[in-house]
């Protein structure tokens, strides 16, 4: 009898290290405004203070509205994460999108809004790469329309395009547009992530 095959251990065994890393990034994304964060610092996600702002949506009804306006780019049902490193205030979630594409988020707790929304691509090497990234780019173009609508296909992955390369190498790296923040982290081969966050502006002073 021939021998089981390696390959359903070696699926598993990405899949497992894929849930770690959008876990690891939906824990540790944020940085101050336009910049950088050195090497071997750990910022404190601007989602995960006190008073953090949420969006006016659900995960839920994100995902009706998203999935309407992009049939051809679905988004799963999101999982709950669960463990003794949750955050009491927060609910974190995932959502596998292919095996090289995952969303993220993390809910406020009562109210189940959305305080960060995050999809992390993971690099494959081979003839697929160009495709696979292409399909990721397109995600990340369409979830920034679903927030500023007024913008076109086009000038939304032009948008996304120029973040990732603002942010290329940058393990953490953010750009504020009006009451929306973007953010990019760039881990190499091991994930690329892409989130879109609110912002509580600041009143204007009398």
């Amino acid at each position: 009898m021939a021998a089981p095959s390696s390959a359903p251990n070696r699926r598993a065994a990405r899949c497992r290290s894929a849930w770690l890393l959008v876990m690891l990034c939906a824990t540790s994304i944020g940085v101050a405004h336009g910049e950088a964060t050195p090497a071997g610092t750990a910022p404190t996600a601007p989602y995960l203070l006190a008073g953090a702002p949420t969006f006016d949506t659900t995960v839920t009804q994100f995902r009706e509205r998203y999935n309407s306006h992009n049939p051809t780019l679905p988004i799963g049902e999101f999982r709950a994460l669960e463990g003794p490193s949750e955050p009491a205030n927060l609910t974190r979630a995932t959502s596998k999108i292919n095996e090289t594409l995952y969303a993220s988020t993390a809910l406020e707790k009562g109210s189940g809004k959305i305080k960060t929304l995050q999809l992390t691509y993971l690099p494959v090497e081979g003839g697929t790469e160009k495709a696979a990234r292409a399909t990721a780019i397109a995600y990340m173009a369409a979830l920034l329309r679903e927030f500023e609508p007024t913008i076109s296909a086009e000038q939304s992955t032009a948008r996304v395009l120029d973040l990732l390369s603002r942010g290329q190498g940058s393990r953490f790296f953010q750009q504020q547009w009006g009451a929306l923040r973007y953010v990019v982290a760039d881990n190499g081969d091991k994930g690329l992530t892409f989130a879109v966050e609110p912002v509580k502006l600041a009143l204007a002073e009398p």
